[in-house]
């Protein structure tokens, strides 16, 4: 009897620190349009980075959050993003403010190179060959994932778009821009100040 309760304490003990860690498999790829992929491959757009399926949130960072890829299968957990400073930009293409920030979020992009990874997260959006259609004419040569059910909105807190985030390279939000972004010099600013990157 005592040799079963000291197998079930080990078999339970090995369960429990095979549960702790995270997989580190790539997200598992999602079945897109074909003409989606077409569209985001003319425009320039590069693939979304690939993550690990699960991840462990910092304090203070992105989510635990799987999201697809726009015009890709690639999925994207949020929480793993890490290792670079990022400006994670939420935007819609039916949203005025966001059309009026977009070419500074291209400028600050192009000259931020791979110093800062840019990111877009087309929100609550119905129409992804519009969006593609948007972010192509405005010449974002960034990924973007999508969130069409508004699953970021209660874990980053936010309430409309645009919001852009200054995340740094251990993955928590240092400084958050309610509204539309006014000018390539701010995005310049805020990224020196928050991130310690200078673009």
């Amino acid at each position: 009897m005592r040799r079963l309760a000291a197998w079930v304490a080990a078999a339970g003990l090995a369960l429990a620190g095979c549960s702790a860690a995270p997989s580190t498999d790539p997200a598992p790829p999602l079945r897109v349009d074909p003409a989606l992929v077409a569209q985001r491959e003319a425009a320039g757009i590069p693939d979304c980075p690939q993550t690990p399926a699960e991840a462990v949130p910092v304090a203070g960072g992105l989510p635990d959050l799987l999201l697809g890829c726009l015009g890709s299968g690639r999925q994207v957990n949020l929480a793993a993003l890490r290792g670079t400073p990022m400006v994670v930009n939420f935007w819609a293409q039916w949203c005025g403010p966001c059309r009026l920030e977009a070419p500074y979020l291209k400028e600050f992009a192009e000259r931020a190179g791979e110093d800062v990874l840019v990111l877009g997260v087309d929100y609550d959006d119905p129409a992804p060959d519009l969006a593609l259609e948007f972010a192509a004419m405005a010449g974002w040569p960034y990924p973007h994932v999508v969130d069409p059910l508004r699953q970021t909105a209660g874990p980053v807190r936010f309430q409309g778009i645009p919001v852009t985030l200054y995340v740094d390279a251990d993955g928590r939000i240092q400084h958050r821009t309610v509204g539309g972004i006014h000018s390539v010099d701010q995005m310049v600013h805020d990224a020196q100040r928050f991130l310690g990157v200078s673009v």
